[in-house]
């Protein structure tokens, strides 16, 4: 990774877990930051994974309503990053289903994507390969997984060794 290249921090967040983590990415590497929101934002109750009724589980057992309407794909000054770091959670192994959206709607062009997502128990699994091959273009590197309760020091000793 370019050092002096322009960075920014694109993440998803639901319960604020990614939020931070990225948050501390784009302070460490003195990065811009950008928050895909979904048109409709979610719930508590939306996020209920042991509830068959809500939304994320209807997402879930229903591939069509993955396709979330986002606010904005457009990153402002988008053309002047070289490098950028894509956040989210973990949902049932995969990526949230608001940066599948993303991904498949922003061309990346030659710029450097470095995937990230947080989740309690989950792993990365094949998350970071799966959203490289949803996206329009890009030089995609190996994810990282933290813990939703990533420390400070085990972020910055991350961004500290690209």
């Amino acid at each position: 990774m370019n050092k002096n290249a322009k960075t920014i921090v694109i993440y998803f967040s639901a319960q604020n877990h990614t939020k931070n983590v990225a948050t501390k990415i784009a302070t460490n590497l003195n990065a811009d930051i950008f928050e895909i929101e979904p048109v409709e934002a979610y719930t508590k109750d939306d996020l209920d994974w042991t509830d068959s009724a809500s939304r994320v589980s209807r997402e879930h057992s229903d591939a069509s309503l993955q396709n979330v309407a986002l606010k904005s794909v457009s990153v402002p000054n988008w053309d002047e990053y070289e490098t950028v770091f894509i956040g989210y959670p973990i949902w049932w192994g995969d990526s949230a289903w608001p940066v599948d959206s993303f991904v498949k709607q922003v061309n990346f062009g030659n710029k450097t994507v470095v995937p990230f997502c947080t989740s309690h128990s989950s792993s990365l699994g094949t998350s970071d390969t799966d959203l490289k091959a949803k996206a329009i273009g890009g030089n995609w590197q190996p994810g990282h997984r933290f813990s939703q309760d990533a420390t400070d020091a085990e972020i910055k000793d991350w961004t500290n060794s690209l």
